[in-house]
């Protein structure tokens, strides 16, 4: 795979996929967080002489409709205060205005495109859509680890015909999340929670092989004792609740915050109960104070534990927070995602 040091960009109109997929509130852009962390890979890009770029993203669930709420331009708007420039919106990049201004971009220039999820083509991982989309351009970078386990037409096409290159956030994904995979310090231990059964069974048995223990919460773990799901001994689940299942109960707290103590090397992804409910919220907040104040190596991801450390202003007492819910559980679950092996087979 290439890494942004190994294409040229000079004198180049740039395509960047980036993942601008967050909320929204009044029309203003409320957490500024996934645009804060591509903006390296931006100024890096720019440095090079003459070069300029267009921006791809989505942003929530359109369903291939042009759909405003869905409207990627109050990000142009946040973007343009925390690079201090002006962005240019480009309503359609596939009619005769939105050609015009890709073409006609100055040096140094940044284009935001309109939300690529209003065309139904992206989805379907349409060839020629991705070849309309980037002809303009001389190399595509794909930062946006979070929807690479998408077989999108942006992710896992765009390279196939592109000098394509991973950007700085994906770079650093790639690298923590493998180094995840095969934890360099032991005893190593893993916090899985979440409501869905079916996207974190897949990680609760990979990393069961990998981690010295895997210590499960929240609705997960309800639903793998009311089926009866069978695992490996290191894999631990609670023993109390509160309120039947609504979170983890007081022994269990003190039995995994003890195994946390022990740890040189954490993964954390999803709450242990209810946690949106105050009243749930106690399993969540005590796991949470324990992986802070370990020595361990830490590596946090996934939306609601990402939300929680964010409302806990706690970003910076991790090593790593991970951009990826989806596709940090792919990924930790040992599968291939998409549009990491485009760009690894990209010209």
């Amino acid at each position: 795979m290439k890494y942004l040091k190994d294409i040229d960009f000079k004198n180049k109109r740039v395509l960047l996929r980036a993942d601008y997929n967050v909320p929204l509130e009044n029309g203003k852009v409320k957490d500024d967080w996934k645009i804060q962390i591509s903006l390296p890979t931006i100024k890096y890009i720019l440095k090079q002489s003459k070069s300029k770029i267009v921006i791809l993203s989505h942003l929530g669930r359109p369903e291939g409709r042009r759909d405003l709420q869905f409207s990627l331009r109050p990000v142009a708007g946040k973007m343009g205060e925390l690079l201090g420039r002006k962005i240019v919106f480009i309503e359609d990049m596939l009619n005769d205005k939105g050609d015009e201004l890709i073409r006609s971009l100055g040096e140094g220039e940044i284009a935001l495109a309109e939300n690529i999820r209003f065309y139904p083509e992206e989805e379907t991982g349409d060839e020629n859509f991705a070849i309309n989309l980037c002809h303009h351009f001389g190399a595509y970078v794909n930062d946006a680890f979070s929807v690479s386990h998408r077989a999108h037409a942006t992710l896992a096409q765009i390279p196939r015909f592109k000098p394509s290159c991973a950007g700085f956030q994906m770079e650093k994904e790639i690298g923590e999340l493998s180094k995840a995979l095969n934890p360099p310090k032991r005893p190593s231990i893993a916090i899985i929670g979440g409501a869905k059964i079916e996207t974190k069974l897949p990680i609760i048995e990979n990393l069961a092989d990998i981690y010295d223990v895997v210590l499960v919460g929240g609705r997960v773990a309800v639903e793998a004792q009311e089926k009866k799901i069978a695992f490996k001994n290191n894999v631990i689940l609670p023993e109390d609740y509160i309120d039947e299942t609504l979170d983890i109960g007081p022994k269990t707290t003190e039995k995994y915050k003890m195994a946390i103590s022990a740890a040189s090397f954490l993964v954390w992804n999803g709450p242990m109960g209810k946690f949106e409910n105050e009243k749930y919220r106690k399993g969540t907040k005590e796991i949470y104070a324990a992986i802070v104040s370990s020595d361990a190596y830490k590596i946090a991801g996934g939306g609601e534990s990402v939300e929680y450390i964010n409302s806990q202003k706690g970003a910076g007492k991790f090593d790593f927070i991970s951009s990826g819910g989806g596709a940090m559980l792919e990924f930790l679950s040992g599968k291939k995602l998409p549009g990491i092996v485009a760009l690894e087979n990209s010209l």
